[in-house]
């Protein structure tokens, strides 16, 4: 009989992701971090409608992506600005 628990999910996954994004250097893979990051704190926050989860937590995803998105902005007008391309808007 296997008494053994299945293995726990990474529930502070986003948060490592979350930091490899805003921390990253390399300018070449700053997009893909930041996507992976995002789609982290989604993924999380759907395990957290739904299965439940501290506010703080649910606190603690909704300023990550807040501060991702504006890093993203932020980075992408930079980007911009340096090759002379003009940035979509979102709202656009």
């Amino acid at each position: 009989m296997d008494t053994a628990l299945p293995p726990r999910p990474d529930h502070g996954h986003w948060k490592t992701l979350y930091r490899a994004a805003i921390t990253e250097k390399n300018k070449s893979v700053i997009p893909q971090k930041v996507s992976a990051a995002e789609q982290a704190l989604l993924a999380r926050g759907r395990e957290l409608f739904y299965n439940g989860g501290t506010r703080e937590e649910q606190e603690s995803l909704e300023d990550a992506l807040y501060a991702l998105r504006a890093f993203r902005s932020a980075w992408e007008h930079a980007e911009a600005e340096v090759t002379g391309t003009a940035v979509k808007s979102a709202a656009a």
